[in-house]
């Protein structure tokens, strides 16, 4: 899941990367409504927002809605720097990286909110701030290792695609083709995971509160904990049929003698026979 990159990854492969990382989006986008009452896995709202403001001359607001679309940015852009740089090193933990950090971020902000959130106007907006910066390292970790085929914190280009993918099956030809019925398949198991999601996300909110980022930092980990056994599994299986492998050699050596006792024997005649 995590530790294939770009072409090399299989149908499967997005599947279940497109399907745990959204559920972690679709969770951490409703708690951001309902704690925050604003979205954090996406910035489409926020460059309205920002428009709204400039036009307004709220200088302050306009910052801090630009600060926030920049930490998106910048999630995204430190998440494929991770990859590209690292994944010639390991690729397992340069696509790990920003997931931990997007888990660091989240506990922060779960920690934080549940022992120290005293609701004002400036812990807000870092919060919410810490929030978006964690979406970007998710959406573009999910878009770089995936060639841009998976996009999990949003599903604005996923619907659209699914409109257009389905008004192409009503012919034939684009129903009976193989990559766009996987493409479909894919897209459809992303957009029903985020809204399973963000669901359960704010049917547990109501009990836990902030807690429910300790619940999706845990859900990450095992997404994360997965592909490491999964690579620790891997190498054992490769070392038991190495070592099944190896030749082993039941057979005692035969030790010829180097001493022939038949020309020895003659040699001892002839020898007598020359002394005579």
């Amino acid at each position: 899941m995590l530790r294939k990159f770009s072409n090399s990854r299989t149908l499967e492969d997005n599947i279940k990367l497109g399907v745990l990382t959204a559920f972690s989006g679709g969770m951490v986008n409703v708690a951001s409504l309902l704690i925050f009452f604003s979205f954090s896995s996406n910035v489409t709202g926020h460059y309205a927002i920002l428009a709204s403001e400039i036009v307004k001359g709220n200088l302050y607001q306009t910052g801090v809605v630009f600060a926030w679309i920049f930490l998106f940015f910048f999630g995204s852009f430190l998440s494929n720097l991770i990859v590209i740089h690292l994944s010639k090193f390991n690729t397992y933990l340069a696509h790990s990286i920003p997931l931990i950090l997007e888990i660091i971020c989240l506990m922060t902000v779960g920690i934080y909110g549940q022992f120290f959130y005293l609701e004002t106007l400036l812990e807000t907006e870092i919060l919410l701030g810490i929030m978006l910066f964690a979406m970007g390292l998710q959406n573009g970790l999910t878009a770089s290792i995936s060639n841009f085929s998976v996009k999990t914190t949003h599903l604005t280009g996923t619907t659209t695609d699914l409109g257009i993918l389905f008004s192409m099956f009503t012919k034939k030809e684009y129903r009976e083709n193989e990559e766009l019925r996987g493409k479909a398949k894919l897209l459809s198991s992303i957009a029903i995971s985020y809204l399973s999601g963000a669901i359960i996300s704010g049917l547990l909110y109501f009990n836990t509160g902030f807690q429910v980022f300790y619940i999706v930092s845990i859900f990450l980990t095992i997404v994360i904990s997965y592909d490491l056994y999964k690579i620790r599994f891997t190498r054992y299986i490769m070392l038991k049929k190495r070592s099944n492998n190896i030749p082993i050699n039941d057979k005692r050596p035969v030790i010829h003698p180097s001493l022939n006792i038949k020309s020895f024997a003659e040699r001892r005649k002839q020898m007598k026979e020359e002394t005579v």
